[in-house]
């Protein structure tokens, strides 16, 4: 289960058979704090790369934009492959099961 903001404007492709799949960058903040002895610990967030897929792959081709608030619920999938200079490389992915949009929709 993952809450964050999107990092970047959402990816959304269309796959075999018209199967939509939508990449999305998500930041989680574990927020700072101070420790008793008075030193500082900074604010530190991590970057996710979550795939959703078909339906919620098309909700957020139509609703989710940069700096949208969502819940994740989902399964981390870690993959390789050879990129063009053939360097081995590793990738770490959420398989999105469930999405709720936690940003509120202004009355247009």
């Amino acid at each position: 289960m993952l809450i964050g903001n999107v990092g970047l404007e959402p990816e959304v492709r269309y796959v075999d058979q018209g199967v939509a799949v939508a990449r999305v960058r998500l930041a989680t903040t574990e927020r700072g704090y101070t420790l008793q002895n008075g030193t500082q610990v900074p604010d530190r967030t991590e970057w996710h790369t979550v795939l959703l897929w078909k339906k919620l792959a098309e909700i957020v081709e139509k609703y989710v934009h940069k700096g949208d608030k969502l819940y994740i619920e989902g399964r981390i999938r870690y993959t390789t492959y050879d990129d063009k200079q053939g360097q081995r490389r590793y990738a770490t992915e959420i398989w999105a099961d469930n999405m709720e949009l936690l940003t509120p929709r202004s009355a247009e």
